[in-house]
């Protein structure tokens, strides 16, 4: 059963479309977001999360309706939403924050918010920060802290925006972690620039591209369509062919083969540059 259906959603900032006919059916597991900057995918969560609503189409997550108030009520308790940019009161302390949002998301019995509060701190590994107020708190610890919030009374819908901006390797190994046990059981839609975190979380990606779907399809196929078409040149290629130069002093080229090159490993992020740089606005890719 899908947790998420998505027709022909258009919004517009102006004259600016952001989602353009939009069709998508989402359901449990882990999904990864990818695009550049301005494809809609922040558009896209915010309208998930309720927090927009959208020009045109329709949508229904977890079999409700969000266009209906009585049912974009339910739906937000029962969704956890962590956005690009989270407001958070950095006067409150780390626990006194989530035990506000907690009581917001209608956990009123104190012997079970407490308890989900110090659970959640634990699953972001927070707990000896407690009782720190936000202001004190690092960039990485503020954006865990978010995380935590979304995860409040274990959502059956998660909606993560970048969601591991300004996390160091070690917790960014311990996000991974925790995300891909949510994963197991509930749907976890996840917007981010790192193709890394997607190759290592996800198994469906979309990338977006002028708020449309260009690519929708695993990891593994999206990496496939770079197959024949990453090379090893001690030359760097002239034009707008993608390329950079690596460690080793090598250019990295994608697309045809050069006169010198040698064919390379493709990555998940080959994948992804390759289907931007030949495509405008496109079809759906599988």
């Amino acid at each position: 059963m899908n947790t998420v259906s998505i027709d022909g959603l258009g919004k517009r900032y102006g004259a600016t479309p952001a989602l353009d006919g939009l069709d998508l059916e989402l359901g449990t597991g882990v999904t990864g977001f990818l695009g550049p900057n301005g494809a809609g995918k922040t558009t896209l969560l915010r309208c998930l999360a309720t927090a927009l609503a959208p020009d045109r189409g329709r949508l229904r997550i977890l079999g409700l309706d969000p266009a209906v108030p009585a049912q974009r009520t339910e739906l937000r308790r029962r969704i956890g939403y962590l956005p690009q940019n989270p407001g958070l009161y950095p006067q409150f302390t780390a626990y006194d924050l989530l035990d506000y949002v907690a009581v917001l998301k209608e956990l009123t019995d104190g012997r079970r918010r407490r308890a989900e509060v110090r659970r959640v701190l634990d699953e972001v590994d927070l707990t000896d920060r407690a009782r720190t107020k936000v202001r004190k708190l690092s960039g990485g610890m503020r954006q865990r802290l978010g995380l935590a919030l979304a995860l409040l009374g274990q959502p059956a819908l998660l909606i993560l925006d970048e969601p591991t901006v300004g996390i160091d390797p070690e917790q960014r190994m311990l996000f991974r972690a925790l995300i891909s046990r949510v994963g197991e059981s509930h749907t976890v839609l996840l917007s981010t620039h790192q193709t890394e975190d997607v190759g290592a979380l996800c198994e469906r990606v979309v990338v977006m591209n002028a708020g449309r779907a260009a690519f929708d399809g695993t990891p593994r196929q999206l990496i496939n369509r770079a197959d024949g078409r990453v090379w090893l040149s001690t030359t760097a290629p002239t034009g707008s062919q993608p390329y950079w130069r690596n460690a080793d002093g090598l250019y990295r080229r994608l697309g045809d083969r050069p006169d010198d090159g040698r064919p390379a490993q493709p990555t998940l992020e080959d994948g992804y540059l390759l289907l931007l740089h030949r495509s405008a606005p496109a079809r759906v890719a599988r």
